[in-house]
């Protein structure tokens, strides 16, 4: 508004006042409180009224103005000091990341010095904590975390990380629980909460949560969650078997192998079982189609472990004769053929073995010695040289060591399960690559005398 028109509108009012008040000369009673009464012209009251109002609305004004100022005041601040704190938590997380752990706890703790409700600074200071040996320390972040959002998803997964890591698995358990109480489908619970409860063994409560979880998958994660699947239920089964119920154990191989007959462990400890309950012919019909099925050596030490027990070498030179026909390029089935016959003293057949697998360019140590030894047999003794007769000794020179695929640890004895990385049936011959992928070679006959000597 501009003077004039300001001095304009005052002149106006003047006039009106003057109209105003010559149209109304008579005065009138304004009683304030008792006793007290004002005697005023109705123009004057009009004005002042007026002004009064007028008077009220300014300050309203000036108030709402004030306060608005005040608002941006804050807000600019808030929005400074938001910036800083988010600063110092990005700071300390890269920080902590790039391993400088002093560095990042200084700047989380900071940040929390000027917000001390931030959940996601607690469990950042928490990582660092627990990073740097201070489990209890981390705990308290966490906790304190979980007190500011008790229904913060994040903040439960993080302590029942931390518990876990820390070895506290019944806290940890409890943690998983509530997070799965909050989201019944959460999916990182539930693996987390699986992932538990197998490294504690407990196979039970992990079979439940495995079937939950592959109920939720799909697609390709699904073909890495049903091998997990049939690994517990093959320790569930283990677990009934050590504790001595070996029917409900030889039910469950029973059906896990039959679901599931690619499954080497199942095949093997079902024919283990029948075999520990006296069914042998069932036992060797079992390992001996899971051998046709895998190609898997274990079952061919199995069926000869049985033989040698039983003193009934007929019954597997049967099989190996009648498998032999019809799988003439079988070169693990040639050797391990070759091998029992050295054992039941059935020189002649062994050399045909071993020579057809050297024609193909098969060539390990444990083949040279098991040529040894039938040389030794035979009493040829310029072929078997002094090398080969130190390195055999009773049973061991039957004993084969195993491998698992998958992470390279050895065993001197078959389990289902690696004692390493915890891969099911993964566990091989180490001289496996020897036997069924020599090297390619020009087959041709070797004549007598032509093999170096071992």
């Amino acid at each position: 508004m501009t003077f004039m028109t300001l001095l304009l509108l005052i002149i106006l009012f003047m006039v009106f006042f003057i109209y105003f008040l010559q149209l109304n000369p008579a005065e009138m009673a304004i009683v304030l409180y008792p006793d007290h009464v004002l005697h005023a012209s109705p123009a004057v009251v009009v004005v002042v009224c007026v002004l009064i109002g007028l008077s009220i609305g300014y300050l309203l004004h000036l108030y709402g103005a004030a306060s608005y100022l005040l608002r941006g005041w804050r807000r600019t601040r808030s929005d400074k000091r938001e910036r800083q704190l988010n600063a110092l938590y990005r700071e300390g997380l890269a920080r902590f990341r790039s391993g400088d752990k002093t560095r990042a706890r200084r700047l989380l703790r900071k940040a929390l010095g000027m917000d001390g409700s931030r959940v996601e600074v607690l469990i950042a200071l928490a990582s660092v904590q627990l990073a740097e040996g201070e489990g209890d320390d981390s705990l308290a972040s966490l906790q304190r975390a979980r007190k500011l959002a008790p229904k913060d998803l994040t903040v439960v997964f993080a302590l029942a990380e931390t518990y876990e890591e820390l070895g506290n698995w019944q806290e940890a358990e409890s943690c998983y629980r509530d997070l799965l109480e909050m989201d019944k489908d959460n999916y990182r619970g539930l693996l987390g909460l699986r992932d538990l409860y197998l490294e504690s063994q407990q196979w039970a409560e992990a079979l439940a949560v495995q079937k939950r979880i592959v109920k939720k998958t799909d697609g390709s994660e699904l073909q890495e969650q049903e091998p997990l699947l049939q690994g517990i239920r093959y320790q569930q089964a283990r677990e009934l078997e050590q504790e001595g119920r070996l029917d409900e154990a030889l039910t469950a191989y029973q059906k896990l192998a039959k679901e599931f007959p690619d499954f080497v462990p199942a095949q093997v400890s079902l024919g283990d079982m029948q075999n520990r309950l006296g069914q042998l012919d069932k036992a060797a019909a079992t390992w001996q189609a899971a051998y046709r099925r895998s190609d898997h050596a274990i079952f061919l030490k199995r069926l000869e472990k049985q033989a040698m027990a039983q003193e009934d070498p007929n019954t597997l030179l049967g099989f190996y004769r009648k498998a032999v026909a019809e799988r003439p390029d079988d070169l693990l089935l040639l050797f391990f053929y070759g091998k029992f016959c050295v054992r039941v003293e059935m020189i002649d057949e062994a050399l045909e073995q071993f020579y057809g697998l050297e024609k193909r360019g098969v060539d390990f140590p444990r083949l040279h010695l098991l040529l040894a030894e039938c040389h030794v047999r035979r009493q040829r003794m310029d072929e078997a040289v002094s090398e080969y007769q130190k390195a055999l000794g009773g049973e061991e020179r039957f004993r084969f060591d195993y491998v698992c695929s998958q992470c390279g640890a050895e065993s001197s004895s078959w389990q289902g399960r690696c004692v390493s990385c915890g891969c099911w049936g993964c566990l091989d011959l180490s001289e496996l690559p020897a036997i069924v992928q020599p090297p390619a070679t020009e087959a041709r006959a070797i004549h007598h005398g032509e093999r170096s000597t071992p």
